[in-house]
């Protein structure tokens, strides 16, 4: 801004709107000093650099204004996480898939994992069974993202809500 240009000719842009035309870096410094605004870049990788005459405080509230008006339209993907055992009782696993159901009608996304302790790892078979299980129970509002995969001592699967109609 003002005197940190080092450009020799720029294209210069008035508070308006309107192309002054290409000038020298002086000539466009005095110009925006006669109007008691500033000379910003706009445009420092366009060859002629590209400075516009303006009020740079003004300038800047505007900038963090479309900022946050860009944030506030955007939406932040939840992944809500669903913790199963290979030996659940019914009613715990029913507690869980209405959990479950209650965050895909939301819109969230669901991470299931099934924990492997001990010895459980030697009847992972018990695990997917347990994984398909849930994911059949869910099916009517969301979808499995891929197959449940090993990770470590956890099978994991993803879900995703069904779109809404």
């Amino acid at each position: 801004m003002n005197e940190n240009n080092r450009a020799k000719e720029v294209r210069v842009i008035d508070a308006d709107g309107s192309q002054l035309g290409l000038m020298s870096i002086r000539k466009a410094r005095e110009l925006a000093a006669s109007k008691n605004l500033d000379l910003v870049n706009v445009s420092p990788k366009a060859d002629p650099q590209v400075f516009k005459i303006i009020d740079y405080g003004k300038y800047c509230f505007e900038l963090a204004k479309k900022e946050k008006e860009y944030r506030k339209n955007q939406r932040l993907i939840e992944i809500k996480e669903i913790r199963l055992s290979v030996n659940i009782g019914t009613h715990d696993f029913e507690t869980k898939v209405n959990q479950a159901v209650k965050f895909l009608k939301n819109g969230h996304r669901i991470k299931v994992s099934v924990r492997f302790k001990g010895r459980e790892m030697v009847h992972q078979h018990l695990g997917s069974e347990l994984m398909q299980k849930f994911i059949k129970a869910c099916d009517e509002f969301g979808t499995s993202e891929k197959a449940p995969k090993m990770e470590g001592r956890n099978l994991i699967g993803i879900m995703l809500p069904k779109p809404m109609k």
